[in-house]
C-alpha cells in the first residue's frame, strides 16, 4: 500500500513568501520530498520530474521570465507523467483556461487552487497524484490517511460484500419533491473505514473487476428501489455505468434481467454515462445504449460540458437526461460566464426534450439560481450528502420541513403532499 509518503513535490512560484508557505504546508503533510523553485526554467531541470516515480508540481501561472503557461508547454513536451496543480492569484477565468490547456496537452491535472490555498485544499490536490487513482476521502478529514489498493484486496472486498451503496437525493427545485436518488458506491473497509469510489474504481477498471462491481452495485440499487417503492415512495434510482461495462455487448441484457428479477420498472432506472469517456468505443457503446433505450431504461449523460465530443454524443445517442457539470453550477449566480454555460446547457437539454439536472448545488445561492433558472432537478450537498438507504425516509421528512422553514421554494410553488415522494 502506498500514500503521500511516496510522493515527491516540486513547487514553482516567483514570490518567496508564497514559496516558503507552500513548501512548509507540503512538508507538513508528510510527502517524501519537496523541492522549491522561484524560476520556472530551473524547475524544468529538477530530477524529480525525470525519473517516473510518483510526483506532483504545484505551479504558479503569472511569473517573470518563463510563465506558467510556457512551463506547461515544456512539461508536456517532456511527456511528464506526474500530476500538475495550479496555484495562482489570477482570476478564475485565467485558472480555468490554463487548466484546459494543460489537459489538452495531455497532462494530468490534480486541481486549480486560488492563493493562498488551505492545507485541506493542497492535501486533496496532492492525493490526486497517488498511484492507482487514490483521491481525497471527504469523510477522512484534512489529516486522514489516503490509500491505494491492488487486485487481491479489491477482489476480496467484492467477495465479502464490503462494497455498499450510498444514495444522494435529486429533488425538484420548484416543488421540493424528492424525484430520485443517485447510487454512489462506497467501500466499507474493515481497517480504513468508509472509502470513496475514487480510491478503488480505477483499480477495478485496471484489473478487470468493473463487471463484478456493476453486478453488486446494480443489484443493491434495484433492491433498495423496490423496497422504497413497496413502502409507497415512487422514486427512480440512477446507477453509474463505466465505459468498460458499455464495451461488453451483453450489458443491456444483463441490466434488463436484473431489473425484471427485482420487480422494478425500467422507466424508474436511470443509467448514467460520463460524456468525456463515451468516444473511446462509440460503436459498442451505441449498440448497448440503444438497446437499453429500447428496453425503456432512462439514459443520462453525466458531467456534461467536460468532454470533447459533446454535440456528437447528443446527436448519436438517445439520452433522457443531461446532468450539468458542477463546474458550471457552483457559483454560477456570481459568475456571468458560468451562468452563460449553465443556461446554454439547460436550453440545449430542454430543446432536445431532455430533463436538466444541476449537479454540485453546494449552497443557498446555487439552489436559488437553479430554481429560478427553471432547472428540473438539483443535486448536491446543499440538499443532502450521500447516505445509506435506511436513512433516506427520515431525511425526506426533515427535508420537507426544511423547505418550509428556510423558504426554499419559489413563491406560489405547489408543495408535495405529505404522503408523496
Amino acid at each position: 500500500m502506498t500514500g503521500l509518503g511516496e510522493l515527491r513535490v516540486v513547487v514553482v512560484d516567483d514570490d518567496p513568501v508564497m514559496l516558503r508557505l507552500l513548501g512548509s504546508m507540503v512538508r507538513g503533510l508528510g510527502v517524501a520530498e519537496v523541492s522549491v523553485h522561484t524560476e520556472a526554467a530551473a524547475a524544468l531541470t529538477d530530477p524529480v520530474l525525470q525519473d517516473g516515480r510518483p510526483s506532483c508540481v504545484l505551479l504558479d501561472i503569472n511569473m517573470p521570465g518563463m510563465d506558467g503557461i510556457e512551463f506547461v508547454r515544456h512539461l508536456a513536451e517532456r511527456v511528464y507523467g506526474g500530476m500538475l496543480v495550479l496555484v495562482s492569484g489570477e482570476d478564475e477565468a485565467m485558472r480555468r483556461a490554463t487548466a484546459m490547456l494543460a489537459q489538452a496537452r495531455g497532462l494530468k491535472l490534480g486541481g486549480t487552487l486560488s492563493k493562498p490555498p488551505t492545507r485541506a485544499a493542497i492535501l486533496g490536490a496532492l492525493a490526486a497524484g497517488l498511484p492507482d487513482g487514490a483521491r481525497t476521502a471527504p469523510a477522512a478529514g484534512p489529516s486522514g490517511p489516503y490509500h491505494s489498493f491492488g487486485y487481491a484486496e479489491l477482489q476480496a472486498a467484492l467477495a465479502e460484500g464490503q462494497l455498499v451503496n450510498h444514495y444522494q437525493p435529486q429533488v425538484s427545485p420548484q416543488t421540493g419533491a424528492l424525484v430520485g436518488v443517485e447510487s454512489l458506491v462506497r467501500w466499507q473497509h474493515p481497517v480504513h473505514g468508509l472509502l470513496p469510489p475514487a480510491q478503488f474504481v480505477a483499480v477495478a477498471e485496471r484489473y478487470g473487476l468493473i463487471g463484478e462491481l456493476l453486478v453488486q452495485t446494480l443489484r443493491q440499487a434495484l433492491g433498495d428501489l423496490a423496497a422504497w417503492q413497496g413502502r409507497g415512495h415512487p422514486l427512480r434510482v440512477a446507477v453509474n455505468v463505466s465505459m468498460d461495462n458499455l464495451s461488453v455487448i451483453s450489458t443491456a441484457d444483463f441490466i434488463e434481467t436484473e431489473a425484471r428479477q427485482a420487480g422494478v420498472d425500467p422507466r424508474q432506472v436511470v443509467l448514467e454515462v460520463t460524456e468525456s469517456r463515451l468516444m473511446r468505443d462509440l460503436p459498442t457503446a451505441l449498440d448497448v445504449l440503444a438497446r437499453l433505450h429500447l428496453k425503456r431504461f432512462r439514459l443520462s449523460v453525466d458531467d456534461f460540458g467536460t468532454g470533447h465530443s459533446t454535440l456528437v454524443v447528443l446527436r448519436d445517442l438517445l439520452f433522457d437526461e443531461l446532468k450539468i457539470d458542477a463546474g458550471f453550477v457552483h457559483r454560477a449566480a456570481q459568475d456571468p460566464r458560468l451562468a452563460t454555460f449553465f443556461r446554454a446547457s439547460q436550453g440545449l437539454a430542454h430543446n432536445l426534450g431532455m430533463e436538466a439536472v444541476a449537479e454540485g448545488v453546494e449552497d443557498a445561492e446555487d439552489w436559488v439560481f437553479a430554481r429560478d433558472e427553471g432547472c428540473d432537478l438539483a443535486q448536491g450537498w446543499f440538499v443532502a450528502r450521500p447516505m445509506p438507504a435506511d436513512r433516506l425516509e427520515d431525511w425526506q421528512a426533515a427535508w420537507r420541513q426544511r423547505t418550509v422553514r428556510e423558504r426554499l421554494l419559489a413563491t406560489g410553488a405547489t408543495r408535495t403532499p405529505a404522503g408523496a415522494a
